[in-house]
């Protein structure tokens, strides 16, 4: 008994010294600073390969860390390894932070949790990882008197000069070589399912936005054209991995203003449940099988469109976002983009009616969209959009300039009804006019939600189950049958 108490007593004396990424956040400082520095500064993109060329790692940390300003009050911080690290403190153990991200961000971390006696990190060119870490521990504390908390293969080193090991959410195989060494005191698992929040982080939900590739083979009366509608599916699945990979992308430049907002930081990549790495995996593979769909099985042109979606969406992330009304233009592009491509791949003609429609009734939602999170900002006593060029007094020109684009699109539909285009596609093209009323219905209605403060996030996600929507479009395709 006497023993037990001496051993319990060693072990709270001893520090318990704890890694950053990885363990005690759900993250990595360096990635996440690189995507910051690439969002805050995209014509200096080749400043962080210069820097890891002239110094390493170390030098390319701390400018990274000089040039970014990352808030870390919200950082995905593991709640589980918090929990576990107050009740130490409860106990009067001594907590060092020890870990391999810039001294700054180590130190600023430390200031916010309050917790930490020391801190440890990468400083004066040091890269402060592996067996350098393990030094500077040995160094301070001495061998065998101390325990440390890690996830990753730099952390091996660590715990073989560690008296008691701590695996937080482990790397593949390193659970494994830590137990080898024989003083794994505890293994702590508090990650969700990678491919559980795979398919959130995809947002495969909005696939729906590229059944607009679709609309082309609907106009053309060419649905039951079985060559013609596999190439429109292809370049659905084409479409799907491209936008799966740009939101991926987003995500990454998009962490800490994600971070900050009510419903975006449950986003995977934010929240820290899909590992970052996978992320930055994941957009090149998607963006691979993209285009090898396109380039393999489908004309040229769908290619060239899907480039053209791609390039313009990565510009939209990086910088135009941020520019009043350049941003709601570009989403309204962006699906008609989407429309141009689906004509492509069925190598027919493009009607000027079909894009001028799309251009001004995806602007209006684009302004929707806008409204929907300055009406959510404005509740949360905000004045100004973070990451957005809009304030809070913008909310009656966007209200009035949405609504104008929504009933253009209307007036577009009215005329190509009254036109030729419709007269040799259509029996009786006259019946056509019932679409009009039902659009203006569905416009209006659209937008006294929206000034309510009751839309979703996304317009298009709100429309795909909302009923009454739902509703609309089923009779507007029968009006559609009808007249054909």
């Amino acid at each position: 008994m006497c023993n037990t108490r001496e051993s319990i007593s060693m072990m709270k004396n001893k520090p318990l010294v704890v890694d950053l990424d990885g363990t005690l956040i759900r993250s990595d400082l360096l990635i996440e600073s690189w995507f910051a520095h690439l969002t805050s500064a995209p014509h200096r993109f080749y400043r962080p390969f210069l820097w890891l060329m002239r110094g390493g790692k170390a030098m390319l940390k701390t400018r990274l860390a000089e040039s970014t300003n990352l808030d870390v009050s919200v950082l995905p911080y593991d709640s589980a390894v918090l929990e576990w690290l107050e009740d130490e403190r409860q106990t009067g153990r001594p907590l060092v932070l020890a870990t391999a991200s810039d001294e700054r961000y180590a130190q600023a971390i430390a200031r916010h949790l309050k917790f930490f006696d020391q801190t440890f990190a990468t400083s004066g060119g040091v890269n402060l990882s592996g067996e350098r870490k393990r030094d500077r521990l040995v160094a301070e504390f001495g061998d065998k008197n101390f325990d440390y908390a890690g996830n990753s293969h730099d952390d091996v080193a660590v715990w073989q000069s560690a008296a008691r090991a701590y695996v937080v959410n482990p790397s593949a195989g390193v659970e494994r070589a830590a137990r080898k060494i024989g003083n794994v005191e505890r293994v702590i698992e508090s990650r969700p399912s990678v491919l559980a929040t795979l398919s959130r982080s995809l947002r495969l939900h909005q696939w729906l936005k590229n059944l607009l590739i679709l609309v082309p083979l609907l106009a053309a009366h060419k649905l039951l054209d079985a060559p013609l509608a596999v190439a429109a599916l292809l370049a659905f699945l084409a479409f799907g991995l491209c936008a799966s990979s740009v939101y991926l992308l987003n995500d990454l430049l998009d962490l800490e203003d994600d971070r900050h907002h009510p419903t975006k930081r449950k986003r995977p990549l934010a929240s820290g449940a899909l590992p970052i790495l996978w992320g930055l995996a994941l957009v090149p593979v998607l963006l691979a099988a993209a285009f090898a769909l396109a380039v393999f099985f489908l004309p040229w042109m769908f290619s060239l469109a899907l480039a053209g979606y791609y390039v313009l969406t990565l510009a939209y992330s990086m910088f135009l976002k941020r520019h009043v009304m350049v941003d709601v233009v570009t989403l309204a592009v962006l699906y008609t983009t989407r429309i141009i491509a689906g004509s492509a791949a069925i190598a027919t003609h493009l009607a000027f009616w079909l894009l001028a429609f799309s251009m001004f009734i995806f602007l209006s939602l684009a302004f929707v969209k806008r409204y929907a999170e300055l009406h959510s900002m404005l509740a949360r006593g905000l004045a100004k959009a973070r990451g957005r060029g809009y304030v809070a007094d913008d909310l009656p020109l966007i209200s009035s300039l949405g609504t104008a684009s929504g009933y253009l699109s209307i007036l577009v539909l009215a005329l190509y009804i009254q036109s030729s285009n419709a007269a040799q596609l259509y029996r009786n093209e006259q019946i056509l006019w019932l679409v009009c009323p039902l659009m203006l219905y569905w416009v209006s209605r659209v937008w006294l939600i929206t000034h309510r403060g009751q839309m979703h996030d996304d317009p298009i996600v709100f429309a795909a189950r909302d009923r009454v929507s739902l509703a609309v479009a089923a009779l507007c395709g029968v009006v559609f049958w009808a007249a054909a």
